[in-house]
């Protein structure tokens, strides 16, 4: 039987569009009620957002099975081909395509200041390869679930590592600058990338990698993974969506001003989606990988984990950046060019 994804999943982009639209409209009319909402920060970190991206990344850390990282050993050719793409050609291309439009080709409908926030967010977005909707691409695919698994577990753990140092040289390769109030350089704020990671991804790894143990050891296999993640997998939507609402509501006078932004945000993102795509499908093809171990290796580096990217955009830019712009709108087109890429996939199955 074919791979069905769910109605609300499906359609996840009108939904973005809706929360969109709600947010800007929060966002340019009640403006003053919005405010209180975005300086409600401890450090760098805006709670209301912290405790919704923890509450759509936590449904996606519980489901991780980090015992199949015993298994590394069967797939070396397919996990080596994901680390390469993940972590060597994504972030350099992404920043690459993102330089050449926001800085070049769009050059004469940015400003360079506006152009460096919009390459940031595509830097952060890059660097962020998919950790959780993979799951659903490689089902729908067909993809062999346990490879699926053990690609996001490895995954998880280099984004610990790598992370950080990526988007930091990055972030210096290309220029990008922080300035105080006074317009003086700052150095890179690796207090807040740290920070954001320990938040965004070590906290709900733990809690996850944890309570993942436990309930399974307590309820068993079948009620963890038939009422448990049934039950659970509203609340990242739901959590996703809701933060949409906010960001947008701090966006709502730039957008309504100038909705153009959007549009020109999305195209180098979605280029360097197929990008990745075909760059990870053909070179799984010429390694000779099956089907089941090519699509979820060349899907896991198109997505991105978005949650991750809008969290850190969020801390070291803020709620009304241009970089968080970018990164949100990374979530826009996400759905709908994902879902072109498995048809691809599906049509050329071998």
């Amino acid at each position: 039987m074919e791979a069905k994804i769910g109605f609300f999943e499906k359609n996840l982009t009108l939904w973005v569009a809706i929360c969109i639209v709600a947010g800007v409209t929060l966002g340019h009319f009640f403006q003053d009620a919005i405010t209180p909402i975005a300086e409600f920060n401890i450090s760098t970190v805006n709670i209301p957002v912290a405790i919704l991206v923890w509450l759509m990344i936590y449904p996606m850390m519980v489901q991780i099975d980090f015992a199949q990282l015993g298994r590394v050993n069967e797939h070396v050719r397919g996990l080596g081909l994901t680390a390469t793409i993940n972590w060597v050609v994504k972030p350099i291309s992404m920043a690459l395509v993102s330089y050449l439009f926001f800085h070049i080709i769009f050059k004469n409908w940015l400003t360079p200041e506006l152009a460096d926030e919009y390459l940031a967010g595509a830097i952060l977005l890059g660097a962020a390869p998919c950790t959780a909707m993979v799951f659903v691409w490689s089902y729908l695919t067909k993809g062999n679930a346990n490879y699926t698994l053990v690609q996001v577990a490895l995954n998880d753990i280099i984004l610990l590592v790598l992370f950080i140092p990526i988007v930091s040289f990055l972030f210096y390769l290309f220029g990008i600058e922080f300035t105080d109030t006074h317009g003086q350089a700052l150095d890179i704020p690796y207090d807040a990338l740290f920070s954001s990671v320990f938040i965004f991804v070590v906290m709900p790894l733990i809690a996850g990698y944890f309570s993942h143990k436990k309930l399974i050891k307590k309820h068993g296999k079948d009620w963890f993974e038939n009422k448990f993640l049934k039950t659970l997998k509203p609340l990242s939507i739901v959590a996703l969506l809701a933060t949409l609402v906010l960001i947008f509501a701090f966006q709502g006078d730039k957008i309504v001003n100038d909705p153009f932004a959007i549009l020109l945000i999305a195209v180098p993102l979605a280029i360097q989606t197929y990008f990745i795509f075909f760059a990870s499908w053909f070179t799984g093809k010429f390694l000779k990988l099956p089907h089941q171990i090519c699509a979820p290796s060349a899907l896991i580096g198109s997505s991105n984990f978005f949650e991750l990217a809008v969290a850190v955009a969020i801390s070291i830019f803020g709620l009304n950046s241009g970089a968080t712009l970018a990164t949100v709108v990374g979530v826009l087109i996400e759905v709908p060019v994902m879902l072109s890429l498995v048809k691809i996939a599906n049509k050329h199955k071998y």
